[in-house]
């Protein structure tokens, strides 16, 4: 009896077996209609890159991306989701339909061209998993789509549908549990019909804007919602109080929108679940609640908005806390101690806050995982012994404009594993220690700026560094070489010395931003720029390099920033600079340089700031620089130019137009610090401003400047000047100029100064100069002025020097005008004609024009009557011989009268 059990048992077991054998055959066999629709929808497609090239064998299901049932052998899976470059592109065939079995389709990540979304795929009602991210659809998402109501999730993020509203029909889909339409430019309202799928487990709404409407208070109908992202939505308002509902909730993102107010202590109580809450980049304010309500949370992230009030000692009870960022708020008050026992916390960010005190080795007692730690900007005062010993290793240290000095701080020799140093503003007054160069053999970003850091810096070939700053300190030596990946690159304000022929030895591919500015190198710039073919600004203002500027420059395609400021340049500019057609700034003021300005100025279109200040340039102003339409800045003094000016300055459009608001001249972001990006702006050297010599870094861009002083200029002052009604300054002074000042020139409503000054206007001030509320520097002395001042409230309140040596000119703030002595101003007809030619005459001009008018008249009337008329001649000849004879008598009897006597 048991042996035929047996017996059954084994007889069983081989059917099992045999069964598996014939189900793992089915599981590799194709089913023939199906390989033909699938070949079909791929002659549909264009495969560049080879990504369908097992699509060729008989066996289907092991072609790539295809997935079929173990069981029936149909294909019930389609991924063919791409990465990277190698994506599929063409159309999408509805040969697909032949899949009746399949219940996972994923194109993702492939270029459709901007096609709408296929209706036929409505009509795959098997579908569970459906994934159309980041595929180039654009259109109406056709509503053939609700008909997939067996979805379970819905992919259709970062796609470009216009800007349309969410489609109510997706509340249709009730059995999704995850949907995401993330960065797929949705606006409007969001349909309440989405308040349907209860059954969601993940909602991304982020990155769509829908016009600063509130959060939809029905999405806390979605009990069953563990993730919610909804960042970058322009929501307003406050987080409504129905998301307390959402009991299974284990992330929050509400990042970059305007809320204004939450309440935190609310969202404590009912989120004990909570992993991940992100509130950053709102309007949030108050002060941080009892963070004890959150007890399992592993990040938390309050940045960037006004959170005051000092950070809660109950802090130190997260103790699942890995992440903490309560960076751009206005927390005050010091860092309590507690947050020392945070065992579990990698990441650190208290920057950009008004926090102070000490910050000692017992803030960070039990830190041992730390890896990020940003401090920065600040009033901390780092005391902290010089011989300890830190629990972590970190990778980025942030201690920017806290108080670290005097001396370099030693425990930053143990940290082996930083990439990102940052020390900038420290108080450090120490030499910069040999082990600084090698403590971490993958440092790549170095910042120890704008301290007084001394020594030299050695050859940093073999390392890692690939942005650095050590502007503003008192390094000395010659310039180090840099390692050939090298991309930032800042040493000015030091005391380097010597030639920079160095920088030839190495190729620098990667090189954007190069700053030697205000330091002692001397001798000729190396013609090698050409191994530096990524470079997009260079500085070496301030420095004493000699010879003519290198032709090499003309090779940097992608230079936008070239400032040579403050040297002993000579010679010509380069011809093949003209080829660096990118170029927004050229700064070659204070130098050498001869020759005239080149008509090739006008080929570079970008071009911002121009400054050709003090050099020997001599000829005329071309006409080609009023191609320069987007100028801000033209900087032209202190030559020997002469001619007249050009009369085409209404042709710079960004000086002429009101409504273009102040631009900024950026090279660019150097790299990721702590999530953000530190911007390296134009460090520009000086201008002429108000009367004195002003630096711009930062604020170059709201500078709108023109300054043709002091060369040999000629002519009126051109009627176009009145058309850059966006101009803050205008110094025309020191020239030859004649004529009037135009009439117009109160339509340049926003400027602040202007100097006229030494040379040879004549005529009256114009009313228009009156309109100029914004006027703070005026100077119209020395030249040939009159007439009265004209009143107001501006014009009366400048010093009398602004008006000296006009010696025609009168009324406050020179002396008042004599009635009936004011000096007549031209109003004949022939006058206003010259006028609106732009030529005018002095009072003396004027006279002397009426004499000989009159002396000609005289003349030529007399003699002309002799000349036509015989009797007047013969009446004149007997006339004059009479009054002889008369004479005669007279003069003979006066002798003899004489002699008798």
């Amino acid at each position: 009896m048991i042996s035929d059990k047996r017996t059954t048992i084994k007889i069983v077991v081989v059917v099992l077996l045999l069964c598996v054998f014939v189900s793992g055959d089915a599981e590799v066999r194709c089913i023939e209609s199906e390989r033909e629709a699938l070949l079909s929808f791929k002659n549909g497609l264009i495969d560049e890159h080879g990504i369908l090239s097992s699509w060729r064998s008989d066996e289907c299901c092991e072609w790539h991306g295809v997935e079929c049932s173990n069981t029936t052998g149909h294909v019930i899976t389609l991924q063919l989701n791409s990465h990277y470059s190698a994506k599929l592109r063409g159309k999408i065939g509805s040969s697909l339909l032949e899949l009746d079995h399949l219940n996972h389709l994923d194109l993702s990540h492939n270029d459709f061209g901007g096609i709408p979304i296929p209706k036929f795929i409505g009509s795959m009602k098997q579908l569970r998993h459906l994934s159309l991210e980041f595929c180039y659809f654009s259109g109406i998402i056709p509503p053939q789509l609700g008909k997939l109501t067996n979805l379970r999730s819905l992919d259709l993020s970062w796609n470009e549908f216009g800007e349309i509203p969410i489609p109510q029909f997706i509340g249709s889909m009730n059995q999704l549990q995850h949907l995401s339409l993330q960065f797929s430019m949705f606006s409007g309202s969001i349909p309440p019909q989405l308040g349907n799928l209860t059954n969601l487990r993940s909602l991304d709404l982020s990155q769509n804007d829908f016009g600063g409407i509130p959060i939809p208070q029905f999405i806390g109908s979605m009990k069953q919602l563990q993730h919610l992202y909804l960042g970058g939505c322009n929501f307003s308002g406050s987080i409504p109080p129905q998301l307390g509902n959402l009991t299974n909730l284990r992330l929050l993102d509400v990042s970059f929108n305007s809320l204004c107010c939450v309440s935190l202590s609310q969202l404590g109580i009912v989120f004990k679940s909570l992993k991940i809450l992100d509130l950053s980049n709102n309007h949030l304010n108050g002060s941080m609640p009892d963070l004890r309500a959150f007890p399992s949370l592993t990040k938390l992230d309050l940045s960037n908005n006004n959170f005051t009030g000092s950070i809660p000692v109950t802090i130190g009870h997260l103790s699942k806390l890995q992440d903490l960022d309560l960076s751009q708020n206005s927390f005050k008050g010091s860092v309590p101690l507690s947050i020392g026992q945070l065992s579990n916390l990698q990441s650190l960010y208290l920057s950009h806050n008004s926090l102070e005190g000490l910050v000692s080795e017992s803030h960070f007692s039990k830190l041992d995982k730390l890896k990020s730690l940003d401090l920065s900007f600040n009033s901390f005062i780092l005391d902290i012994p010089s011989n300890w010993t830190p629990p972590f290793q970190l990778d980025k240290l942030n201690l920017a404009w806290c108080k670290v000095g005097p001396y370099f701080p030693k425990w930053l020799q143990s940290q082996r594993n930083l990439t990102y140093l940052n020390l900038n503003g420290t108080n450090i007054t120490d030499e910069v220690p040999w082990w600084l160069w090698s403590t971490s053999p993958s440092l790549q970003y170095l910042f120890l700026s704008n301290n007084q850091i001394s020594g030299t810096v050695p050859n940093l070939l073999s390392t890692s560094i690939r942005y650095m700053d050590l502007s503003y300190n008192q390094f000395r030596g010659p310039i180090p070489l840099f390692p050939v990946n090298a991309s930032h690159i800042q040493l000015n304000g030091n005391m380097f010395s010597g030639s920079i022929s160095s920088l030839c030895k190495t190729p620098h591919d990667y090189l954007e931003y190069f700053e030697l500015s205000n330091n002692q190198l001397t001798g000729e710039v190396p013609n090698c720029w050409d191994k530096m073919p990524s470079l997009r600004y260079l500085n070496l203002a301030n420095n004493g390099f000699l010879g003519e500027i290198p032709s090499s420059f003309g090779n940097l395609k992608e230079l936008l920033g070239l400032l040579l400021h403050s040297n002993g340049f000579s010679g010509l500019l380069p011809y093949n600079l003209r080829q660096c057609q990118e170029l927004t700034i050229i700064d070659i003021g204070r130098n050498k340089l001869t020759g005239e300005i080149p008509t090739w100025i006008g080929m570079l279109y970008q071009m911002q700031f121009l400054n050709f200040r003090g050099n020997k340039l001599h000829g005329s102003i071309p006409p080609e620089i009023c191609n320069l339409t987007n100028i801000q800045v033209l900087d032209l003094s202190i030559n020997n130019l002469s001619s007249i000016i050009p009369d085409c300055f209404d042709n710079f459009t960004l000086l002429a137009s009101e409504s273009i608001s102040d631009t900024y001249a950026y090279v660019g972001t150097i790299g990721t610090q702590f999530g953000g990006y530190e911007t390296w702006e134009y460090e520009y050297s000086s201008f002429q401003w108000k009367g004195k010599e002003s630096e711009y870094r930062k604020n170059l861009g709201l500078l709108k400047l023109i300054d043709l002083s002091s060369n040999r200029l000629t002519g009126n002052i051109p009627k176009s000047f009145s058309s850059m009604s966006n101009l803050n300054s205008l110094n025309l002074s020191r020239n030859s100029l004649t004529g009037h000042i135009i009439p117009d020139i109160g339509k340049m409503e926003i400027l602040d100064s202007l100097d006229l000054s030494h040379n040879r206007l004549s005529g009256k001030i114009p009313l228009g100069l009156t309109k100029i509320y914004t006027l703070g520097v005026l100077d119209l002395s020395n030249n040939n002025l009159a007439g009265k001042i004209p009143t107001s409230t501006q014009l009366q309140s400048f010093n009398a020097s602004s008006y000296a040596g006009n010696d025609g000119l009168c009324g406050n703030p020179l002396p008042m005008c004599i009635e009936g002595s004011l000096r007549p101003s031209t109003t004949n007809p022939m006058d206003n004609m010259n006028e609106k030619d732009g030529s005018y005459f002095s009072f003396m001009q004027e006279v002397g024009i009426s004499m000989g008018f009159g002396f000609i008249f005289g003349f030529w009337g007399v003699i002309g009557s002799f000349l036509l008329k015989k009797s007047w001649r013969v009446a004149f000849s007997n006339l004059l011989d009479a009054v002889g004879d008369w004479f005669y008598v007279k003069i003979v009897v006066v002798v003899s009268k004489w002699r008798r006597s």
